[in-house]
């Protein structure tokens, strides 16, 4: 499934988020892609704030701190692998573990390790277009896809 939006502002991207997060079952992954600017964290605020895991004026780009968690009631990991240089960076992360942890995991950057990862629940890209406007692209993985990673 493949749906698409244009948010023209922040706070409109933000919500999308919380709306997004409505179907976001852990163990879920989601990749978060597109260029510097493109709203990658102001959408994780709404994702994180949808799922209930923390307010978003709570959320913040973990491009330095490269991981932030979220939540006790329902986890929520937010990674940002902007900074990550290679595999062998990677693999000194975790990333497998939160990845196989029951939680919702959303990776910032993700499309550079794409080969590494097992395939999405959700890809979401985003993409500006002019002035404050971005073209959000959600892809879901199939059902049959998404109840099997829920046994694994």
């Amino acid at each position: 499934m493949v749906s698409q939006i244009v948010s023209h502002s922040s706070e409109q991207t933000t919500a999308f988020g919380r709306e997004l997060a409505k179907q976001f079952r852990p163990p879920c992954l989601v990749l978060l892609e597109g260029e510097l600017g493109s709203g990658k964290t102001t959408l994780a605020k709404g994702v994180v704030a949808g799922l209930g895991a923390a307010q978003e004026e709570e959320v913040s780009s973990p491009t330095f701190t490269l991981i932030h968690e979220y939540g006790d009631r329902v986890r929520v990991y937010h990674v940002d692998l902007y900074r990550v240089e290679g595999s062998a960076d990677l693999a000194t992360m975790g990333l497998e573990e939160l990845i196989n942890q029951n939680a919702v995991v959303l990776v910032e950057w993700g499309e550079k390790f794409a080969s590494i990862f097992p395939t999405p629940d959700f890809h979401i890209k985003l993409e500006h277009l002019e002035h404050n406007d971005r073209r959000i692209t959600v892809q879901a993985a199939t059902a049959a896809r998404m109840d099997s990673r829920k046994g694994e």
